[in-house]
């Protein structure tokens, strides 16, 4: 994998072996166990690649008064301890596993990236498990929105890429990493932090999910998903209208918007527009 496709796809923020997640849990009116439709639903929350639970902080604040809120962080990203196998099929499983353990009834999930990405997997896999889904700014396969021939290469080899970003110096990477954000988000005030949480994720992890992100397509799976989904898009993508629009045909119960202003971070440049939204469709 080339550069363009590291600059790409590696910010899209985009799991005895370790837990494949962190989670925290905060808010004090939601109630987890006992379902009632439209008051106080859980939320989870999950972050895209190598970005930290953090990054919803002020999206939080806003649902926390009124719904039990889990925000994740995976392993291998911002400081958690990675796993031998992350994909985000072993994510999914770990995530839909942690549901029912917990007994969490009809959560709703709001997953940016990698995290929208993994949102459309659980609800595809289990569609009776959740009672909405909103995707920020991910796409079901993003490789095919350059490639229109893309098809998934089932024995595609990682490890050019994984060797690429293990052996680059630390100064090499935070470098890169920082220069790569002007693709990423307009709020200068947010890039050291999400170039740190970079800097404090492992390296293998990344690599491994930045090769995965460019080989899957969930074109197909997503027609499995029974909820209702809301897919948020950064303004950019409102120039490529009809490529997103089929990429999501055959999702049926779903709204697609395009943020007015600011890239792939939408919480952070839209971010009246965004919880807006996201108001609208929870509450």
């Amino acid at each position: 994998i080339t550069t363009l496709l590291f600059l790409f796809i590696f910010p899209l923020c985009t799991f005895g072996q370790a837990a494949p997640f962190s989670v925290q849990k905060t808010g004090e009116k939601g109630n987890p166990i006992l379902f009632i439709p439209g008051l106080a639903c859980p939320i989870l929350f999950i972050p895209g690649l190598a970005c930290s639970a953090e990054v919803w902080q002020d999206t939080v604040k806003e649902f926390s008064p009124n719904h039990i809120c889990y925000l994740f962080t995976m392993a291998g990203f911002a400081g958690v301890t990675p796993v031998k196998n992350p994909s985000l099929e072993n994510w999914a499983e770990a995530i839909i596993s942690y549901i029912k353990k917990e007994k969490i009834k009809q959560p709703i999930i709001v997953g940016h990236s990698l995290g929208g990405m993994l949102a459309m997997k659980i609800a595809a896999k289990e569609p009776k498990l959740l009672q909405k889904i909103v995707v920020v700014d991910a796409l079901p396969a993003l490789a095919a929105l350059s490639n229109s021939d893309f098809k998934v290469d089932p024995n595609k080899d990682c490890s050019p890429i994984i060797k690429e970003f293990v052996d680059m110096s630390k100064e090499k990477f935070e470098q890169t990493q920082r220069s790569s954000m002007v693709y990423y988000t307009e709020n200068k005030e947010k890039i050291p932090q999400i170039v740190q949480w970079s800097v404090d994720s492992d390296r293998e992890t990344i690599a491994k999910m930045v090769c995965e992100l460019s080989n899957t397509d969930l074109r197909e799976e997503i027609q499995q998903i029974q909820v209702p989904t809301l897919v948020l898009l950064e303004s950019v993508f409102s120039f490529s209208k009809n490529k997103i629009e089929q990429q999501y045909a055959k999702l049926p119960k779903k709204e697609l918007k395009y943020a007015n202003k600011g890239l792939h971070f939408v919480m952070y440049d839209d971010y009246d527009w965004y919880i807006q939204q996201l108001k609208e469709f929870i509450q």
